[in-house]
């Protein structure tokens, strides 16, 4: 199988279950941003040094793959899903809930804005909540214009925070301060 169709050539994309679209349409644009949430993602699990962090990358990024796959789909005329398209991690969010919990308990309460840095990994974890941040507003502008299962926006509000108490997680481990803000 080649890399390159070609199809592509003229600004338009395939939509996955049919159909094409503008490369710049909304629904383009969402599932875009989670791609490259994704890609934001897999850098921190390539930054991170915290083996439990890693592991919970791993796991968002193939949730991350099948919210792309289902934006990247058109929503049937009668409401159903799609019967080709990976089922969505709603059950990830009350996990997601435990591991901030769990992360939070580990440190001390958060007193202060804190700035993106600290070590590579938190400072990565970082990059990734912000695009995260990014592709729930796409999320939420193309269910403005079409249907999207809530689970999909629920999903990515509840990773930014994930992320962010993960990057905090991570300097801690590391014993490396937040960065906070200089008023």
């Amino acid at each position: 199988m080649k890399i390159y169709t070609r199809t592509g050539d003229a600004g338009d994309t395939a939509l996955f279950g049919g159909g094409r679209v503008s490369k710049d349409h909304h629904r383009v644009a969402a599932y875009g941003t989670v791609d490259e949430l994704n890609a934001h993602v897999g850098w921190a699990l390539a930054t991170v040094e915290d083996e439990e962090i890693r592991g919970h990358l791993e796991v968002l990024q193939h949730d991350l793959f099948s919210i792309g796959a289902n934006l990247a789909s058109v929503p049937r005329q009668d409401g159903e899903r799609h019967p080709h398209l990976p089922e969505l991690p709603g059950e990830r969010v009350p996990e997601m809930e435990s591991w901030i919990d769990a992360a939070t308990d580990e440190m001390e309460p958060l007193t202060q804005f804190i700035l993106p840095g600290g070590t590579p990994g938190a400072a990565s974890l970082h990059v990734a909540r912000t695009v995260c941040r990014r592709a729930e507003r796409a999320v939420v502008h193309l269910a403005t214009l079409e249907p999207v299962e809530e689970t999909v926006v629920i999903y990515l509000n509840r990773l930014s925070d994930l992320l962010f108490a993960l990057a905090r997680l991570e300097n801690h481990r590391a014993g490396v301060p937040d960065v906070t803000w200089r008023k």
